[in-house]
């Protein structure tokens, strides 16, 4: 009998690798050996799914082959090209260039999988390619077209323009293959999807301090740290962040959707989401957990979830010691690389990081910390020097009075810090680079005035600031300076910067 070929597509991290599938059913000894693929338990599942529509190898020999060897390749993604594969190599259905994405079950269902908008994106699509509309539904299973399960169908449809066919039985596809019935259109949902449901900053009593050091991590993307007692908001402060930051844009988007995708987090997705994805691992979280991790290749961890949005560390001293300063890398470069057996992969890892502590292990206490020295700096040393200078802003947190609490009024709502977040994003937009705290510190000096500069020089030679923390304060100084409109940095700038690093010094003080 003939070779059945079929296509489909194997994920190393977020990158794509065609995978031609190849079948030969002979008679001899019968079985059903898979070589170049997943786990052992694929044959079986075929065989079964393959029998239940009608077309049992139950006494044949069935050979498959997926090429090329050395892509690692996981999960039941496979069942269904495999089939299609042996169909073909049976003269069921002919030959076709399509491409093929689905786990099956011993019925012949076609159960939806993870990683299926990553797996279908074309070349430079994670560069800003966007979904196009439907193309004209085809009489059969054109050579342009992608299969996959019907519950991924929508997700599909947002890797972009080619013609796409949902099927919910490996006998629907049959059908289609040989003229029998026609696919079903697939076409996103009409309208604007219910928005979400965002913490309004409004609902903060107090904390003017941290409020504005909010406002200006979201207009600069720059990295916030809040120590202060418990109850103080700094949980409510940090929630909220989402809902003054910018819309993502469609590349932005594509990349949180992917990353979503391939944990299996997209299953009724209809719309690529515009609000920036918010994480917040558990402090007991492991570093693979954290960073991503897992056996052969590995998977993505908190840091690509938060990727384009916010990462929320709460009880930053509770964490692991190596675990914080394994951020380290990341937060520099924006990407997370990961070294398994079967290879290294690259996620996203381009994220706002906010974390919050109590100052010691008691909280304070309402009477006043009761903790021993040692024990406080235990505490404190697992955030090491060089992970808290990549801290932009660190404001001061106090109880909230009595007053505020009584009274009911926060502060202002979230739609109008959000106005001046974007309007400052704009004046950097217009600069040329993306958001202050990852733009070229040589560009950004161009802009301020020598007073300013003298202020941040002052610190420098006070010790208030290292190398780092110069080039990272004056980015600050930067924004502050956006938000007021300004052009240039002027000295108020620099002041403010410095200052949002002194509360870093003071906080650190007050746990020490």
């Amino acid at each position: 009998m003939r070779v059945g070929i079929a296509w489909t597509v194997a994920l190393e991290g977020l990158m794509p690798r065609p995978v031609r599938v190849e079948a030969r059913v002979t008679h001899g000894l019968p079985g059903f050996t898979v070589i170049g693929g997943p786990s052992g338990d694929t044959g079986e599942r075929v065989r079964a799914a393959l029998a239940a529509v009608g077309h049992g190898v139950g006494q044949v020999k069935v050979l498959v082959n997926l090429a090329p060897a050395d892509v690692r390749k996981r999960g039941a993604r496979f069942d269904l090209p495999i089939a299609v594969a042996v169909l073909r190599s049976l003269a069921v259905i002919d030959e076709g260039e399509d491409t093929l994405i689905g786990e099956l079950s011993l019925a012949g269902e076609v159960r939806g999988v993870s990683g299926v908008l990553p797996s279908l994106l074309p070349d430079g699509a994670l560069g800003g390619r966007a979904a196009a509309t439907s193309p004209p539904t085809p009489r059969g299973v054109g050579s342009d077209a992608v299969v996959v399960p019907w519950a991924n169908r929508h997700e599909a449809r947002l890797a972009g323009d080619r013609v796409v066919v949902g099927i919910r039985t490996l006998r629907d596809y049959v059908d289609i293959a040989t003229g029998t019935t026609r696919p079903e259109r697939i076409t996103l949902p009409e309208g604007l999807p219910e928005p979400a449901e965002v913490p309004d900053l409004a609902d903060v009593a107090g904390q003017p301090e941290a409020r504005r050091a909010l406002e200006v991590a979201a207009s600069g993307g720059h990295h916030l740290l809040m120590i202060g007692p418990p109850g103080a908001g700094k949980s409510m402060l940090a929630r909220r962040l989402p809902g003054i930051l910018p819309p993502l844009t469609a590349t932005e988007a594509l990349v949180a959707a992917s990353v979503r995708s391939l944990a299996g987090r997209t299953r009724g997705l209809t719309r690529l989401e515009s609000m920036a994805p918010f994480a917040a691992p558990h402090h007991s979280a492991s570093t693979a957990a954290l960073l991503g991790g897992g056996s052969g290749l590995a998977r993505p961890g908190a840091v690509s979830d938060a990727a384009h949005g916010v990462l929320f560390l709460d009880e930053l001293f509770e964490w692991s010691r190596r675990t914080l300063d394994a951020l380290r890398e990341p937060m520099e470069e924006g990407v997370v690389r990961l070294a398994r057996a079967h290879g290294t992969v690259t996620y996203p890892a381009s994220f706002l990081l906010v974390a919050a502590s109590n100052p010691c292990p008691c909280g304070p206490a309402r009477g006043g910390c009761r903790c021993p020295g040692n024990e406080v700096a235990r505490y404190r040393a697992r955030l090491t020097g060089p992970l808290a200078d990549r801290f932009d802003l660190a404001p001061l947190i106090q109880p909230v009075p009595a007053t505020a609490l009584a009274g009911g009024a926060g502060g202002e709502p979230s739609s109008a810090v959000a106005a001046r977040v974007r309007a400052a994003r704009a004046w950097a937009a217009d600069r040329g680079h993306g958001p202050n705290a990852t733009a070229p510190a040589a560009v950004v000096r161009q802009t301020a005035d020598s007073d300013a500069l003298d202020v941040l020089v002052r610190a420098v030679q006070r010790g208030r600031l290292s190398a780092r923390g110069f080039d990272r304060a004056l980015r600050v100084a930067r924004t502050c300076a956006d938000l007021a409109g300004r052009p240039r940095i002027h000295e108020e700038d620099a002041h403010e910067a410095v200052g949002h690093r002194a509360r870093l010094d003071q906080t650190w003080e007050q746990a020490a």
